[in-house]
């Protein structure tokens, strides 16, 4: 009995496992179009300035909020 309680766990394990693989693939599809789009969209009608606005917001280096203790 112990045998088949500990499959139907690791049973359970897996499937929560392959849907949270299944929503991660999802995400990172539609972050993948949402960036296509927005080159498509960004090869169109827009200034060189308002491009160099769009990349410079993503390129920068993050800094930490609060300097690091000694």
């Amino acid at each position: 009995m112990f045998e088949y309680e500990l499959h139907q766990t690791r049973s359970a394990d897996l499937l929560a496992a392959a849907q949270h693989d299944r929503l991660v693939r999802e995400a990172l599809r539609a972050r993948a179009a949402r960036r296509a789009e927005t080159r498509a969209s960004g090869r169109g009608e827009t200034s060189a300035q308002d491009d160099a606005e769009a990349r410079s917001h993503s390129r920068r280096p993050r800094r930490h909020r609060f300097a690091r203790a000694a």
